[in-house]
């Protein structure tokens, strides 16, 4: 006998790879192979709130009007993130791989999948009170044109500021947290200069390709997203951006276990998931 709820998620499934497909085709987005799960609950939501009957009608909504696709960008795309985020780990860093990067006299740094900001300019704050800042330069990159938009002008909600401010202090700050921002009604803005040495780019980690000669890669909670296939092309995607003995520093529960790195990268601070790319 066939159960009919195995029967409605395999056509559920088949609607989602058709939209995706679509998504491809008449926009170049590629979310093909996105983990399952994650997108099976982003399109249910986006069902549910738009009153469509049926992934059909989606895909055919999507396919006619670009608004709508650029709706279902937003909610496919990842943008949680926070300054600081893990403060921990951002101590970490500073006491133990950036005594590393200031053997390099110039430093590369590519935060992949940057979202909204918060986690680039922590990386900018850092650097700039261990008086690396003038000697990098941060590489920040998101698909999401929205999510870059706000990244690049650096404004956030004021009443993040507590979450904030309280994240940098346990990640070692040495300054005021509020030296680095000016309050605006119900906004902060971040200070320019904290901008000089970033450059916001449009870049897909699914299809482009790789920033050379990187002494850091930051890719934070993205990949998790992400099928097992894509995350091996994606990290040979970061090996090969990487210089010799280079850091990548992963999500709290992402793993090069599974990924065919074996040889290619050391742990450095496993607990943190920061790696360092073998010297051969």
């Amino acid at each position: 006998m066939t159960n009919t709820g195995d029967d409605e998620k395999e056509i559920e499934d088949l609607e989602i790879a058709l939209l995706l497909e679509g998504m491809f085709r008449r926009y170049g987005y590629d979310f093909r192979d996105y983990s399952l799960a994650h997108l099976r609950r982003r399109l249910r939501h986006r069902l549910g709130v738009s009153g469509l009957p049926d992934l059909g009608a989606m895909l055919h909504r999507m396919l006619s009007e670009r608004t709508f696709f650029e709706q279902l960008l937003r909610d496919l795309s990842i943008n949680v993130t926070e300054m600081f985020r893990d403060p921990d780990i951002y101590l970490a860093i500073r006491n133990e791989v950036v005594p590393r990067l200031k053997t390099w006299p110039f430093i590369k740094i590519w935060h992949a999948g940057c979202a909204t900001g918060e986690e680039v300019y922590s990386m900018a704050i850092l650097l700039h009170e261990e008086g690396l800042l003038e000697r990098c330069q941060i590489y920040a990159t998101d698909f999401n044109q929205i999510a870059l938009k706000k990244a690049a002008e650096g404004i956030y909600e004021l009443d993040q500021v507590k979450l904030f401010t309280n994240n940098y202090q346990k990640a070692g700050g040495k300054e005021s947290f509020s030296d680095y921002y000016t309050a605006d009604d119900d906004a902060v803005i971040l200070k320019n200069w904290l901008k000089k040495k970033i450059v916001f780019a449009d870049h897909n980690l699914v299809t482009d390709g790789v920033f050379s000669e990187m002494q850091l890669v930051v890719c934070r909670n993205v990949l998790i997203y992400f099928n097992r296939d894509l995350q091996k092309k994606i990290f040979t995607t970061f090996y090969e951006s990487l210089c010799p003995g280079g850091f990548l520093w992963l999500g709290s529960k992402e793993t090069l276990r599974f990924a065919d790195q074996d040889g290619r990268f050391e742990p450095l601070l496993p607990e943190a998931k920061i790696y360092k790319k073998t010297m051969k």
